[in-house]
């Protein structure tokens, strides 16, 4: 699996689909990440900032990982027809 993503709400929909993939409630994903159901809706939402810990624990959880690259030329809403 690989999504760019460049927005919070990009990463909460990158997240919430890699959830979903697996067949996991809120609820699950939280209890293996080690944090409350809420703080998955937030992540998935992408409306209020989140923790880089707390984004990293969901991604363990999920086994995927944060990877950091140049960013590519395209403009923003290039990157919106994506999700």
């Amino acid at each position: 699996m690989s999504d760019l993503a460049r927005t919070p709400r990009q990463i909460g929909s990158v997240i919430q689909r890699a959830r979903k993939k697996r067949g996991w409630t809120q609820m699950k994903l939280a209890e293996r990440a080690g944090l409350r159901q809420a703080t998955i809706s937030m992540i998935e939402s992408g409306e209020k900032p989140a923790k880089l810990e707390s984004i990293l624990a969901v991604l363990a959880a999920l086994d995927l990982e944060l990877r950091i690259g140049q960013r590519s030329k395209g403009h923003g809403s290039d990157i919106e027809a994506l999700f």
